[in-house]
């Protein structure tokens, strides 16, 4: 009854106004009041910023340097080998699976299509039929960088525009095809792995979405769908591929018949940037 009450109360919210004013916020040199607003953050949601490569709040002269902050260099270790796939974001890994008759699982009795996820790409669409997904999500305290599962070329980058509900778990267990609903940036690798996707998901209030090598994807939001196509863009496990002015979700896609998830992996596991999350086949 509760998890309904709030799903009522995210169609009720202007969601695009509380996330444009929110970024416009974010952005802002406001001197100590930055620096209050960044220490109540910190406060309010127990951030942990002794890993952080700079941890002194007044550091930070925006909120939103605050939120891509980074890590210092040995703090998330990889796991494994060469034949290791890692956890691209800090954050829950709230569903995982096998895409099943082209239907991926939001929550507990909830599904949502994979042809609506990647925005009716049928190319795209074609390549990861009965393969594997991962949904890991990015609280708000939570590190907001997002970081490469292994080795990969980029090929495609999609921007595709939609709502901003908030994509907590009490949301995602109330609001149908919400994944598919939402703002989100789409980005096709080639790997040793067969193909793999990595959807970048907005959320409300989260004021922007970046990649490293196309900075800034979302803001604007003009209500239209972009494509890019790469064939220069190398990154390593590993590497920083991008982040969230402020936490989100992160979905994972691989091909059919390419990997295999850990055996200890389980929904709801906390988890880290590095940490195992599947191998080869």
């Amino acid at each position: 009854m509760l998890n309904h009450f709030k799903a009522i109360i995210q169609y009720l919210l202007p969601k695009q106004l509380l996330t444009i004013m929110f970024g416009w916020l974010a952005k802002k040199r406001l001197g100590v009041i930055t620096t209050w607003l960044i220490k109540g953050f910190i406060k309010l949601y127990d951030v942990d910023m002794n890993e952080a490569r700079e941890s002194d709040p007044e550091a930070y002269s925006t909120f939103n340097e605050f939120f891509a902050r980074q890590l210092n260099e040995d703090a998330r270790p990889l796991a494994g080998g060469d034949n290791t796939i890692v956890m691209p974001a800090d954050g829950v890994v709230s569903q995982f699976g096998v895409i099943e008759n082209g239907q991926l699982i939001q929550a507990k009795g909830h599904y949502y299509n994979l042809d609506s996820l990647l925005a009716c790409n049928s190319a795209m669409i074609n390549q990861f039929e009965n393969g594997l997904f991962a949904t890991t999500y990015l609280s708000p305290k939570d590190y907001h960088r997002v970081h490469m599962p292994c080795d990969g070329k980029l090929r495609e980058m999609i921007y595709v525009p939609g709502a901003l509900f908030s994509v907590n778990k009490a949301t995602t267990e109330g609001i149908p095809n919400i994944f598919a609903r939402n703002e989100r940036v789409i980005c096709l690798f080639d790997t040793e792995f067969g193909p793999m996707v990595q959807i970048l998901v907005g959320a409300t209030i989260v004021g922007s979405i970046e990649t490293q090598w196309h900075g800034m994807v979302t803001p604007p939001r003009d209500g239209i769908m972009k494509r890019w196509t790469y064939d220069d863009v190398e990154l390593k496990k590993g590497e920083d591929m991008g982040c969230f002015k402020l936490g989100s979700t992160v979905i994972t896609l691989f091909a059919a018949g390419k990997v295999e998830f850990n055996e200890d992996l389980s929904t709801d596991d906390k988890v880290k940037v590095g940490e195992a999350l599947a191998h080869g086949i």
